[in-house]
């Protein structure tokens, strides 16, 4: 009875540890929307490459976002610390808005200039509404595993948001496009979210240890995340790019070199024009530290101060008003 007592004890002390919120301030989604009629394909001028690859972001990120907020509604009642909760729904209403106006650049920017996106974002569809499912492939996750399913696709979240994180930093600090005369509205399209990446970025992995996310499962994640963004990103790129007359000849695809040794190639001539993928690689290694705290990888600060300037951001706060 004395070990019953002691363990019940050990038991309820765990759980008042529970992880909790690891921020103070609070999390504030804004209804944006961006003009597209004046956006060239190369948003970067003369930067072709570039302006694709990135493009391709928009293409990648609508279904994932659309994702992360069906399963944090899923999990929603079992967050026990009320200031997460607040953070949590946040962060679903910021995402949402994320996906929306990345689907935005899809429909009114890049399909209505003669680039066919639905090959990639059929893609997309398939891996976070078959694959990554409630029931993965139609099929019923057992009851007793059900948590554990729940548990990989949170601590793939945060994986993800680490790295949505590094590159938010990047996007801000990046003052190179700006320079090249790079197109206003799809450069506040990535800044804006890059700066909202930044201002969420503890959500996803208080989450995940809240709920019981371990340490050494990060190992494996950060394996899978970064063969998976770096594949995808790649052979969306290619597709798309193929599509014009410039890359024709070259036909680029996920399987053939040119395209990997370009991208090398630009990032090293300028780290500010595309971000190398040994460096976004090398970003990992913090998130695997038995430390790791996303507050200290960027700066509110930062954030909050573009966002006070986002032309989109202030329509949308003018309509509000």
């Amino acid at each position: 009875h004395i070990k019953i007592g002691q363990h019940m004890k050990l038991w309820s002390r765990l759980k008042k540890n529970k992880i909790r919120s690891s921020i103070a301030y609070t999390i504030k989604p804004r209804k944006v929307k961006f003009e597209w009629q004046d956006s060239p394909i190369d948003w970067i001028p003369n930067q072709p490459f570039a302006s694709y690859f990135i493009n391709e972001i928009n293409m990648i990120l609508p279904a994932g976002e659309f994702w992360f907020c069906r399963l944090y509604n899923k999990v929603l009642p079992q967050i026990s610390d009320e200031k997460l909760k607040q953070d949590v729904q946040a962060f679903i209403r910021q995402e949402a808005m994320h996906a929306q106006a990345h689907n935005s650049a899809n429909k009114e920017y890049l399909s209505q200039r003669k680039i066919d996106v639905s090959r990639n974002l059929a893609l997309m569809d398939f891996l976070f509404g078959k694959l990554l499912a409630d029931k993965p492939l139609d099929l019923t996750v057992p009851k007793a595993l059900e948590h554990q399913w729940d548990l990989f696709r949170l601590g793939i979240i945060a994986t993800v948001e680490h790295m949505t994180c590094v590159l938010g930093k990047y996007a801000l600090d990046n003052t190179e496009w700006e320079k090249m005369g790079a197109d206003p509205a799809m450069l506040d399209l990535i800044k804006w979210h890059g700066a909202e990446e930044i201002e969420h970025r503890t959500v996803a992995f208080d989450l995940y240890r809240h709920l019981g996310g371990g340490y050494i499962a990060r190992y494996y994640l950060s394996l899978v995340v970064i063969a998976a963004v770096l594949g995808l990103w790649v052979d969306g790129a290619a597709h798309i790019m193929k599509q014009d007359d410039r890359f024709k000849s070259i036909q680029p695809s996920l399987f053939k070199p040119w395209i990997w040794r370009e991208w090398l190639s630009i990032s090293k001539r300028n780290h500010q024009v595309l971000p190398s993928p040994l460096w976004l690689i090398s970003q990992q290694f913090g998130y695997l530290v038995p430390w790791y705290d996303p507050v200290h990888e960027a700066k509110t600060e930062d954030a909050i101060a573009y966002l006070d300037q986002s032309p989109a951001a202030k329509r949308a706060m003018l309509k509000v008003a």
